[in-house]
């Protein structure tokens, strides 16, 4: 019985022990996968969490990203009014975009056209004014000047001077309306070549040059004058007889035949502004141009008589003349030195407008 007794607590101890085994293993069983489960679902809130602050951020960054800004000026007004803070109107009679296949001959008199030369002026010798010198052309007026030593020249000489016209033609145009007062903003570049491009005013007795640019100075001491804008007032009544009243020489600090520059011109009762690519260059007051006087040298000034006699109206002008005290080109490879390879041969040199916009107050 001792024996039988022995092996019933033996067998009890066994059973107990394996029991509990199996318990402690079960309890562990249940802790690695209570574990393992957490970490997955703590490892799938992180993804989930990241992924939502990579979406926020995103979004957050598309959020504060500006809308592009367009830099792009509006022809509506001029380059250096923007805002149209001076309240100006658009002159469409004497505005020109220059888009079409050949100049509006409406708008604009080609000198020389049937025989009508304004102010009876046929060029500077030795060039001469052609009708055939105009075209529109990608969007701009070019005028042009070519060596043509065979064009029925007429006169030959000047009537007044007796210089001769000779291998050199040119052009002019002139618009047909005139205006008093505004803003006038021309957007160019001068021809490269020893020949003026220029944009001025006649008009009752006066010239107004707003600017005589001379693209190529050969004279060592002129060198500078390839960036210089001159701009000047004449009186041409019985009494002015010509004479420059006032004048101004500027560097401009470029070349005024490298590349396209905008020429703003604000003429009032009160002076003038110069704008140069939108930002104010000159002012020149009516004071300040009644004050100057140099008639001793020729060189402005206009006695007892006002200087600024620019207080009619004017129309406008754009053209090419020679300048002989500057030089003269004597030859088409002189005419063409700065051309490009590819232009050596035709002859021709231009004075490119993109547009003249004329502006005046509402």
């Amino acid at each position: 019985m001792l024996w039988v007794s022995l092996v019933n607590n033996l067998l009890s101890f066994f059973y107990c022990f394996v029991v509990k085994i199996i318990t402690l293993q079960m309890i562990e069983l249940r802790k690695i996968g209570a574990w393992v489960i957490y970490a997955c679902f703590t490892l799938v809130m992180i993804g989930c969490s990241g992924s939502n602050a990579s979406s926020d951020d995103e979004v957050e960054q598309e959020t504060e990203q500006p809308d592009p800004v367009d830099n792009t000026p509006t022809a509506d007004y001029p380059l250096s009014d923007q805002t149209n803070i001076g309240k100006w109107v658009l002159n469409t009679d004497l505005s020109d975009e220059f888009e079409g296949t050949a100049l509006d001959e409406t708008k604009w008199l080609i000198q020389g056209r049937n025989g009508e030369y304004k102010s009876n002026f046929r060029g500077r010798p030795p060039s001469q004014f052609s009708t055939d010198n105009v075209r529109l052309e990608d969007g701009k007026l070019k005028l042009e000047t070519r060596w043509d030593p065979d064009y029925n020249f007429s006169p030959t000489t000047h009537p007044n001077t007796g210089e001769t016209y000779e291998n050199i033609t040119t052009a002019a145009v002139i618009t047909k309306k005139e205006f008093l007062y505004g803003y006038m903003e021309v957007k160019c570049k001068a021809a490269d070549a020893e020949v003026t491009s220029s944009f001025w005013a006649t008009g009752n007795n006066t010239e107004f040059d707003f600017f005589e640019m001379f693209g190529d100075h050969r004279q060592s001491n002129k060198a500078w004058r390839d960036r210089e804008l001159w701009w000047s007032i004449h009186d041409w009544t019985s009494a002015g007889q010509g004479r420059t009243t006032y004048t101004e020489h500027h560097d401009l600090g470029y070349r005024v035949a490298d590349d396209f520059h905008v020429y703003g011109f604000e003429w009032d009762a009160n002076g003038l502004k110069i704008f140069i690519d939108g930002e104010l260059f000159r002012y020149a007051s009516k004071a300040t141009i009644n004050a100057y006087d140099d008639v001793a040298n020729s060189n402005g000034g206009n006695g007892a008589n006002e200087n600024f006699v620019v207080t009619k109206p004017i129309a406008l002008w754009f053209d090419q003349e020679t300048f002989p005290w500057h030089g003269v080109p004597d030859s088409k490879a002189d005419l063409e030195l700065n051309s490009p390879a590819d232009k050596k041969d035709d002859g021709i040199v231009d004075f490119e407008i993109e547009y003249l916009r004329v502006w005046q107050k509402s």
